[in-house]
């Protein structure tokens, strides 16, 4: 994903309105805008449908025009408003008028949303806290583009104690070292590790190089005492468990 230290090359350094300071917002706008915040702040997310909680998002990038058909125009693209909020940079920009205001205000939200769910997981038992834990792993790499491999350690008491991306990949590779997963949890002075990554087509069924990696690692951590808990593999709509499935 493209990092926002990147973005001020994609875009140049405009307002998306690209509307002068003397332009005033016309008044079917400004009414629009006054009930859907009042029906957000009334209500909450929960009633509102993706677009119009997209448009909540673009108010502030976007702040004298209509931003409903761009609302409809990213989602049309992206399907969702986590996919729209989770698509890189590259993607984003390609879809008119997206720019870096646009771009930023998105990535705001999709980092709080982050460590939000993070919260919910750190320094908790991972068994009492388990559909956190699948909700976060969810809000973090369900609509990546490539593989990602992370992995959760955890202590003696299966406490999450540190949550770290071990490596990026392609579309459908991503690779990983059982001896560099081995050397972090012993620096961490982890007991077991939970083993996660995403597969970009959406289905988590595991393919054979997904069972014998699982396999060597499982069996480098063995060797030194370390435990693996799982390993989850996380598509689109829903995850898979290794040991779940009987693969570990």
């Amino acid at each position: 994903m493209t990092h926002f230290s990147e973005a001020r090359s994609l875009f140049p350094d405009t307002d998306d309105a690209r509307v002068t300071p003397q332009v005033k917002q016309p008044s079917y706008i400004r009414d629009h805008r006054a009930r859907l915040r009042e029906r957000f702040l009334a209500g909450g997310a929960t009633a509102m449908p993706d677009y119009e909680l997209l448009e909540l998002v673009l108010f502030r990038a976007i702040p004298r025009q209509d931003v409903k058909p761009l609302a409809r125009a990213l989602l049309d693209r992206f399907g969702s408003f986590n996919g729209v909020l989770t698509a890189p940079i590259s993607h984003l920009k390609q879809t008119k008028g997206v720019g870096c205001a646009v771009v930023t205000e998105l990535k705001i939200v999709e980092a709080a949303a982050q460590r939000l769910a993070r919260a919910k997981v750190m320094q908790r038992h991972v068994i009492s806290s388990w559909q956190a834990v699948l909700d976060y792993c969810h809000t973090v790499m369900a609509h990546r583009d490539t593989e990602q491999f992370r992995i959760l350690f955890l202590d003696t008491k299966n406490t999450l104690i540190a949550d770290e991306e071990q490596a990026k990949g392609t579309i459908d590779h991503v690779p990983v070292y059982p001896r560099e997963v081995c050397k972090r949890a012993l620096e961490l002075n982890a007991a077991a590790v939970l083993l996660v990554h995403n597969h970009p087509s959406g289905d988590p069924t595991p393919s054979q190089a997904d069972i014998d990696m699982t396999a060597r690692i499982a069996a480098a951590a063995d060797a030194l005492s370390i435990r693996v808990h799982d390993h989850l593999i996380i598509g689109k709509s829903r995850e898979l468990s290794f040991r779940a499935e009987g693969l570990l």
